[in-house]
């Protein structure tokens, strides 16, 4: 670390006094003051003894084999690892705890009483083994090390309890005036010389050395001016030459200024920046010294001027006592204007002299801004667009006490309200203290008495069972919720009853669908956004239990509860997360009838729209918004909210009418005001932190737990519970004070120490008597319920938790306390800071409502981080649309659905978001100047230049295509997919580069580990041992790039997850969770790229790989292993006999017991190896021209039905593969039904395939489980006895006959419809085959040849032979089917009386209305879809004609039949 610039000694007051030194003349630079105080604390902090510098010693100067050496380094790391405790903790503090534990056991041989304490008081309880352990391997250390290393490591401490040396004791006084000409000011250390020296930037071509020249200050503007022509940057050569100048005279080093000069200059101008740099001080130097030389030349014409004055004489004036405090105040005020006038005036004569100390004319300065303030004068005083501050409207539902203040008269404008009023302060040496007072109760002028229950309809009687009445807010709610369709936002503070607001939208929306008192359950979907799985359980829980009386279904959809359509059909209410309902919505052009039926989406917890994952959000109402518009349907959207700083704009995005629907309550409306502190602890090392944290969090518990209440305490770790309540303990002990901890010896106490004295868990029996217990997710459902119950009766007087309390379970204290804000997050590979939902939640649960007039939430974290916690909880930051990171994906998932085709629909599309309220409020955030907003307010321009990076971006990736001169976008199949499977667009990147027909599993494996969702995992140093292990233990395949890089991390923990190795660090755990789950969601991807890229050996090594990690089972490990039914001890005979599933099919079941030496288990091995699905698979084949083959497939189910193991489907992958040219020519995605498994009735498959000449010697057809592994069977298709048709077969020959009268029809009412009365020469050719026979027919005729009365005789012939059947006609666009549907619906509908029914994405009539249409027009994908579940409709098995248009068309892609 470049050590500091020896600080000057302080001017005392004296000096002030009687110098001619005036404060003012030094401008301080606050920010670079505090930064170089933070860099002097840290080095004071590593002044002491690190882990790395011991480590380096040690290493360095033993007498032993550094293996040794490092071998007793790492088990002493781990020891500390133990004392410290390896849960969430950071390295840094294990490293201090190690080096501490060096300090403390250096000079003895045995754990002593006062190591003990020392260490207890540090750490709390420990396990003496380690502390043991610990002081034999220091021993140890030392005894390698030379007398002279270990004199040199005993005058160095750890740092953590030093004496601070007294200020002024070495204080030695320079006089700053005897420098002889050099610069008063340092811009860095002479000990940095090194630096300078070792700063390679060389370039040979510059021959002639600038020190050659005469370098004064003038040489910057020469070189700027040598430059100036080619910069193209649009700045003068003065406002360049000022630029640089700012740059070279800052602090930084060289090597930090170099980015800085090539980002302001470019890299073309490379000779430049190396000139400037390498004569840096000697410019400076320069630059200083002529401006030094001005200035005095300056200051003595002054002095002169005011010498040559006249001097007049003294005035006598008589005035009266009013008079005279009069004038004295007009003095006042007449210095405090001369002083900010001279301020300002030296500001401006201090940058006139330096420019022209480089060079430049002041005179010719001076005209310019006096140029510059005549054209600021002449402009108008305020714009259109930033004009004054404009009085805020009133709106009737908003409640907000500080927009109150800002409006009153007292208000003083422009500065910024940091606090609320009655706060307090504490600052002492260990940390900064700021209390909230709990907030005054809500306004008693609003007027709004409570509803009561009762007064409700019979459905809302029915939902609020077992309430008496609303509260406040929601009573001033109920109206606009329950009585209207608007758009709601609700932004209140937590626990102020926001669930019931959202449960009285629910209800109106149920009573819009009530008819003769039954609720129409089919024609509505409500759908809850929750911000995490643990709400949404939760929530399903409290919905479903009140609206199970109305008969409503409420099911979780997250990624942990998967559910059929069939369930999502039957569900009313689904509850699910961001993330999960924007996968489903964008698979919306597949099955649109669920997105189409939602009339309710409730959003909780919109302020998550500043967090990484508000982009969803944002995603989901533009989405929601949009379809609302273009469908014309309604959808409503309810937002909720904790209290929002900008709830304005949060209205406006969600398309909020401010005067109806906008509700903002501020904190007065909490049902227990709360009352807030803040707490920064000062200490940089995190040995101190760790220690100073516990000694603050223990202070506040006492102060609460004295005065008879009960606290709970949140850390972010399962075993930091533990650890914490017995640092607790600890204290309360040690300070004599754990009598208020104790509860009262009662008989009820007696009874619940009995129940807990039979728990299986140590610690809670331990912490049980001294009155504090622990709660997390890792403990038995009875022991939660126990300590849950008990701190409900006050047994428990402190209880410590992690934040699942918080979510899961209403459990309130009269305090509630956070310690420690960083808590490690597995999807960023770090430590991070506590979200404000989390806190927000957390402060939620202090206050009884029932027992407390006031609550009090504690947080207790770095002092760093104060400011930030601070501002989120008292609103002070507005919150910012995160969109603008995840567009391209965005975009991509809208062109994928369908929604956005061109670059106008997606500019468009850009207004529904809040990143487009949020750009025209506070434009500078996003990029965007102040001139830009007011030429362009609605900022199409920059919208559009946005959306055409993020276009360029996916055309690269080829995920769209993207034409540039039209401006139109085109979805591929990469792009589908990835949008399907959430793949973000710099993962497809590395799989465009890496992904080949043919790969290894290996491969595969280092190709998925270098996904982008995996960037942020970081290798750390302690966890490199165990991922040594792993990878030579427990995987099978070598992982490339090893332990050392993170692709080579992900790959060792994905292939460890897979064999079910146990991994111990509890970084690695989360991170392997979190690795295995999108590495699955990665790999079905990849399989269906491959899949339509058409290669077969990929996509069966990318499904067996998809299902390996699912099962958490190897290809080559038995089958058998997927039935938890079956002992691993049985599983490894049937290995070690080598016994595979078609061996143990044929076996009976005596004979497997005999293998397996265990004769009972026999009949259960035997029903598991039936139990594996298996297919058999039978082809027939039939040429339709020479390159076109139609393939019917026989398909038999071979495996006995299990409903607990199978479900209702079992999905399979059917393909045909060429094995010669590594392709496949059809892939089809197969469920086997229950029914036809268990009758055996065989399933029929029929598509068409290319053939070419010469014919292949056979194609494949393979059929692969898509869940489960060993199921894969194959059939041949042999070509060996086929016989092609003719190869250019002739044009039918047109006849000469004489035209066919409309009156051959025989039927009167079908003649009327033609205005004709013959048919021409093709209709009269044709009309016997099509009128009077069954055959099937292609028609291939020019267009306006009269095919569509062809495909009418047909039509006709079906309602006069088979009146009970039906017809169906397809055409390739949906605008062919409107035309359709407008001619017949006149001619066949209302002149026949024949029901016509039109099946296209856009519409979709019930299924009753589809069972009595006579003919149906629709679409190829929409038939596709229906036709392939034929076995189950009747009205698809009703179909006797089926009649496709433009037929021609076969060969594109859209059309699947």
């Amino acid at each position: 670390m470049t050590q500091l610039p020896r600080p000057l000694p302080r001017l005392t007051g004296a000096l002030r006094a009687f110098c001619s030194i005036s404060g003012n003349d030094c401008d301080v630079d606050y920010e670079d003051l505090a930064f170089k105080r933070n860099l002097e604390a840290k080095r004071k902090a590593n002044k002491g003894l690190t882990w790395k510098k011991l480590h380096k010693i040690i290493r360095e100067e033993s007498k032993v084999d550094r293996d040794q050496v490092d071998l007793a380094l790492k088990e002493l790391f781990q020891c500390a690892k133990d004392i410290v405790g390896s849960a969430e903790v950071e390295s840094e503090l294990l490293e201090d705890g190690a080096a501490l534990l060096f300090d403390t056991f250096k000079e003895c041989h045995i754990v002593g009483q006062k190591q003990s304490v020392k260490l207890r008081r540090q750490f709390g309880p420990f396990p003496a083994s380690s502390a043991t352990k610990a002081c034999s391997l220091v021993n140890r250390l030392i005894s390698w090390l030379p007398e002279s290393v270990l004199e040199d490591l005993n005058t160095t401490s750890t740092g953590s309890g030093s004496n601070p040396e007294e200020f002024g004791k070495n204080i030695v006084f320079h006089s700053v005036f005897d420098n002889d000409g050099d610069s008063q000011i340092t811009l860095s250390d002479d000990s940095s010389e090194d630096e300078d020296e070792a700063f390679d930037l060389k370039y040979t071509a510059l021959e002639k050395s600038i020190e050659e020249e005469k370098l004064d200050a003038s040489w910057l503007k020469t070189q700027v001016e040598m430059y100036n022509a080619g910069l193209g940057l649009g700045l003068s050569v003065m406002d360049m030459c000022s630029t640089l100048f700012d740059i070279l005279a800052s602090s930084r080093t060289d090597s930090e200024l170099q980015n800085e000069l090539f980002d302001l200059l470019g890299f073309e101008r490379f000779e430049l920046i190396q000139s400037l740099l390498e004569n840096r001080k000697s410019l400076i130097s320069a630059t200083f010294d002529k401006a030094a030389n001005i200035a005095m030349s300056r200051a003595s014409v002054k002095s002169k001027d005011l010498n040559q004055k006249p001097n007049y004489g003294c005035q006598v004036t008589i005035q009266s006592q009013e008079e005279k405090q009069f004038r004295k105040q007009m003095r006042r005020e007449e210095k405090k204007m001369m002083k900010v006038e001279s301020k300002s005036n030296a500001d401006m004569e201090h940058d006139e002299v330096y420019m022209e100390a480089l060079g430049f004319d002041p005179q010719r300065l001076r005209e310019q801004r006096e140029e510059a303030l005549i054209r600021t004068a002449s402009a108008p005083l305020f714009s259109s667009k930033r004009g004054c501050d404009v009085k805020r409207e009133k709106y009737p539902y908003v409640y907000d006490a500080l927009e109150e203040a800002k409006q009153s008269s007292a208000f003083v404008g422009g500065t910024k309200m940091l606090l609320p009023e009655g706060f307090t302060r504490e600052n002492n040496k260990m940390y900064e203290e700021v209390t909230i007072p709990a907030s005054e109760s809500a306004p008693a002028i609003i007027g709004k008495k409570c509803i009561p229950i009762s007064s409700l309809d019979e459905i809302g009687q029915l939902a609020f069972k077992g309430m008496k009445q609303l509260n406040l807010i929601q009573s001033i709610v109920f109206d606009t919720a329950y009585k209207t369709n608007e758009n709601l936002l609700i932004s209140a503070p937590t626990g102020a009853g926001k669930t019931n607001i959202a449960m009285l939208t629910v209800l109106h929306e149920l009573k819009q669908h009530l008819s003769q008192g039954v609720i129409k359950r089919d024609e509505f979907k409500i759908v809850y956004v929750a911000p995490m799985k643990a709400l949404a359980a939760e929530m399903v829980r409290n919905f479903g239990k009140r609206l199970e009386p109305l008969g409503i279904q409420v099911r979780e959809l997250t990624g942990d509860m998967q559910l059929t359509k069939t369930e999502i059909m039957n569900t009313q209410m689904l509850v699910t997360t961001p993330e999960k309902w924007d996968v489903v919505t964008r698979k919306s052009t597949g099955d649109v009838a669920l997105a189409q039926i939602v009339k309710l989406l409730i959003i909780d917890e919109v302020h998550l729209l500043h967090e990484d994952r508000g982009s969803v959000i944002e995603c989901l109402v533009a989405r929601t918004l949009r379809q609302v518009e273009s469908s014309q349907t309604m959808i409503r959207i309810v937002g909720l909210s904790a209290t929002l700083p900008n709830y304005l704009d949060v209205a406006r995005f969600l398309n909020v009418n401010p005067y109806m629907g906008l509700f903002y309550f501020d904190g007065r409306f909490r049902p227990v005001p709360l009352g807030q502190t803040f707490i920064g602890v000062k200490a940089i090392s995190k040995m101190k932190q760790f220690e100073d944290i516990n000694l603050v969090c223990y202070e506040k518990v006492f102060e609460q737990v004295k005065h008879g209440e009960q606290v709970m305490v949140f850390v972010h770790a399962r075993n930091e519970t533990v650890r914490t309540a017995r640092i607790l303990a600890e204290h309360s002990r040690n300070n004599g004070e754990s009598k208020f901890f104790h509860s009262e010896s009662t008989p009820r106490y007696g009874e619940a120490e009995k129940q807990i004295m039979r728990s299986r868990n140590k610690p809670l029996k331990e912490l049980f008597p001294d009155g504090f217990g622990t709660h997390h997710a890792g403990m038995l459902r009875q022991d939660r319920n126990l300590v849950e119950r008990y701190f409900s009766e006050g047994l428990i007087k402190v209880l410590v938790c992690t934040a699942t309390l918080a979510w899961g379970v209403n459990l309130p204290a009269h305090a509630v306390i956070i310690k420690g804000t960083q808590l490690y997050d597995a999807k960023k590979g770090s430590f991070v800071d506590l979200g404000i939902l989390d806190v927000l939640q957390i402060f939620g649960r202090a206050g009884r409502p029932q027992f407390d007039k006031t609550g009090h939430g504690t947080i207790i974290s770095n002092h760093d981080k104060l400011s930030h916690y601070l501002g989120l909880i008292t609103r002070q930051n507005p919150i910012e649309s995160q969109f603008v990171a995840s567009l391209t994906d965005n975009l991509n998932a809208e062109i994928s659905l369908g929604t956005v085709t061109n670059l106008e629909e997606s500019v468009k599309w850009l207004s529904y978001t809040y990143l487009h309220v949020r750009m025209r409020f506070n434009p500078l955030v996003y990029g965007v100047t102040y001139t830009q907003l007011e030429e362009d307010p609605e900022l199409m321009e920059h919208r559009k230049d946005l959306i055409i990076i993020a276009a360029r971006k996916l055309d690269r990736a080829k995920m769209i295509r993207y034409e540039e001169r039209t401006g139109y976008f085109h979805a591929t199949d990469l792009g589908r997919i990835s949008s399907h499977y959430y793949i973000k667009y710099y993962t497809v990147e590395v799989i465009n580069e890496h992904l080949k027909s043919l790969m290894t599993e290996a491969d595969i494996l280092a190709m998925v580990s270098k996904a982008q969702e995996f960037d942020q995992i970081k290798v750390r140093d302690e966890e490199l041992d165990e991922l040594d292990q792993h990878h030579l233990d427990t995987c099978p395949m070598v992982a490339a790039g090893g332990t050392e890089n993170t692709y080579g991390k992900v790959n060792i923990l994905l292939q460890t997850y897979i064999s079910r190795g146990n991994v111990d660090a509890f970084s690695l755990v989360s991170d392997q969770a979190y690795i295995a789950q999108n590495s699955a969601r990665i790999m079905r991807a990849l399989f269906e790229v491959v899949l339509k890229k058409g290669w077969p050996i990929m996509a069966g090594r990318l499904l067996l790989l998809s299902k390996t990690i699912d099962k958490r089972l190897w290809a080559f490990e038995n089958p058998l292993r997927q039935f938890p039914i079956l002992s691993a001890e049985i599983l490894d005979k049937i290995e070690n006999k080598k016994l595979t599933v078609d061996k143990l099919k044929d076996m009976d079941a005596k004979e497997i017991g005999y293998m397996i030496h265990h004769v009972k288990m026999g009949s259960r091995v035997k029903k598991c190896a039936n139990e594996i699905p298996e297919l058999e698979i039978e082809a027939t084949i039939q040429p339709i021209t020479r390159t076109v083959l139609r393939v019917k497939l026989t398909i038999m189910c071979q495996f006995t039905w299990n409903d607990k193991v199978h479900g209702s489907t079992e999905p399979f992958w059917i393909w045909v593969e060429d094995p010669e040219s590594n392709h496949i020519y059809h892939s089809e995605y197969f469920m086997m039904q229950k029914k036809q498994a268990v009758t055996k009735e065989p399933q029929y498959l029929v598509f068409t395939i290319p053939i070419f000449e010469p014919l292949p010697t056979q194609y494949y057809v393979r059929a692969m489980s898509d869940r489960w592994l060993g199921s894969e069977s194959y059939c041949a298709i042999s070509f060996k006895h086929l016989i092609l048709p003719e190869r250019h077969p002739p044009h039918t020959e047109l006849l000469n006959l004489q035209p066919l009268p409309v009156t051959a029809l025989n039927n009167p009412d079908i003649e009327a419809l033609y205005k004709f009365t013959h048919f021409n020469p093709i209709q009269t050719q044709i009309f016997h085959t099509l009128y009077h026979t069954d055959c099937n027919v292609l028609l291939g005729a020019p267009t306006g040849s009269g095919k569509t009365i062809a495909a009418e005789l047909a039509i006709f012939k079906i309602f006069r032979d088979f009146p009970k059947t039906k017809a169906v006609y397809i055409a390739p666009l949906k605008a062919l089917v409107r035309e359709r549907m407008e001619d017949w619906k006149l001619r066949i509908q209302q002149k026949l009386g024949k029901k016509v029914v039109e099946l296209t994405g856009d519409t979709t009539p019930d299924m009753r209305a589809v069972g009595l249409a006579d003919l149906i027009v629709t679409t190829p994908e929409k038939w596709d879809g229906i036709s392939r579940s034929w076995q189950n409709r009747n009205y698809v098995q009703a179909v006797t004609l089926l009649i496709i248009d433009e037929i021609h068309l076969l060969g594109e892609i859209l059309v699947k039949l």
